[in-house]
């Protein structure tokens, strides 16, 4: 793929918080070099050195220069060059995953490159060039996750071509069947989604998960059954935006409610810590030891205590958009203060690399235009 590269040399300041009984390094809190946008970006995935990015977008930006991308483009990780890799949507790109070769998407799109896709479909990794995977879809997918030969969509549907799936569905990524043995089911949307090797995590507003009383917002279920696991039952107390796992296991949890909270849980459900803050927490990743949660909080209240409409009822302090909390559950000093009303809406980490990409409506970084898009490694 060919790129296209900025001038200058990325700036960045490391953090490196003390304090207390534990450290914990962070990625850097001033952006990498990376593409602007002209439109929301609701998603991002690695593969390797590059970052996939999907959302509402017609435009990236680059050094102040405008390039054609309709809902959906590639930048290399390194270097932040924006590459010529443009297939386009017709509807925003709300998920993406990326596996082997390919990169799925799932949004509100009904063609994608001029190819009818019902709001799935798989792109060609290199090219871009749409793939025959195609399914009809009754509803809309928000969420994407893959693991041991499988990808898994949530979402809020009712069924995948003329199979009955209740808002959780399973495709083979060899063959790009349909999953006939992975049926588990949610009685309200499923948000996000989680994979490791023994479980896949659910999160969002339901109250059921395969028609068990109280399992409700945040559950895991078996990878290749479906079987709803009994171990994982933690009940969080408001609706779940976000779920990541950490290397140790540690399950973070985003969410809405009065205010906005993270929890982290055990593998076994019980919690960790709990961080609140004056706004949702919408988007959570781990990477090194440390918990990012990006949001349209504007503060973090010093006590897990708040009042109405997530006032911070103990004092606060400044975290605007973006926010980062150790493994004890101290809150960090990475503060990269972003803009805007709904702020960030996607968090993606690349282990190797060292790296997290933000994404959403934010246009600001620091101070510094950083319009939807942001890289920290």
């Amino acid at each position: 793929m060919r790129l296209i590269r900025f001038v200058g040399a990325a700036i960045a300041a490391g953090v490196l918080l003390t304090g207390g009984t534990a450290s914990a390094a962070t990625v850097q809190k001033s952006p990498l070099r990376a593409p602007e946008f002209d439109g929301a970006v609701y998603a991002t995935a690695y593969l390797g050195d590059t970052v996939y990015v999907g959302g509402s977008f017609g435009n990236a930006i680059v050094a102040g220069r405008s390039y054609p991308r309709g809902r959906l483009a590639a930048f290399n990780a390194r270097t932040g060059a924006l590459l010529d890799w443009a297939p386009s949507a017709d509807d925003t790109v709300r998920a993406l995953a990326a596996d082997g070769n390919a990169v799925y998407m799932a949004g509100d799109f009904q063609r994608v490159s001029g190819a009818r896709r019902d709001s799935l479909a798989r792109l060609d990794a290199t090219t871009g060039a749409v793939d025959a995977f195609s399914h009809a879809v009754a509803g809309s997918p928000l969420a994407l996750g893959v693991g041991g030969g499988r990808l898994y969509v949530a979402g809020r549907f009712t069924g995948i071509d003329a199979a009955r799936r209740t808002n959780l569905a399973a495709f083979d990524v060899a063959t790009g069947a349909l999953d006939a043995r992975w049926t588990p089911t949610a009685d309200d949307a499923v948000e996000a989604l989680a994979v490791t090797a023994d479980r896949v995590y659910l999160a969002g507003s339901f109250h059921r998960t395969d028609d068990v009383a109280n399992s409700l917002r945040l559950t895991a279920v078996d990878p290749v059954t479906g079987a709803l696991d009994r171990g994982f039952l933690p009940r969080p107390p408001a609706i779940v935006f976000a779920v990541a796992v950490g290397a140790d296991g540690t399950v973070y949890a985003g969410m809405g409610g009065q205010g906005g909270r993270a929890v982290a849980y055990t593998p076994g459900g019980k919690v960790r810590w709990t961080r609140v803050f004056d706004g949702d927490v919408q988007a959570v990743a781990a990477l090194g030891g440390v918990a990012y949660l990006g949001g349209h909080f504007d503060k973090a209240c010093k006590t897990p205590n708040n009042g109405s409409q997530g006032t911070c009822t103990d004092g606060s302090v400044p975290r605007v958009k973006l926010a980062a909390v150790d493994a004890s559950g101290r809150l960090l000093d990475w503060a990269p203060q972003a803009n805007g009303i709904a702020g960030v809406r996607a968090l993606t980490a690349a282990g190797t690399l060292h790296q997290l990409t933000a994404g959403g409506e934010f246009t600001m970084v620091g101070g510094s235009s950083r319009k939807r898009l942001a890289v920290f490694g």
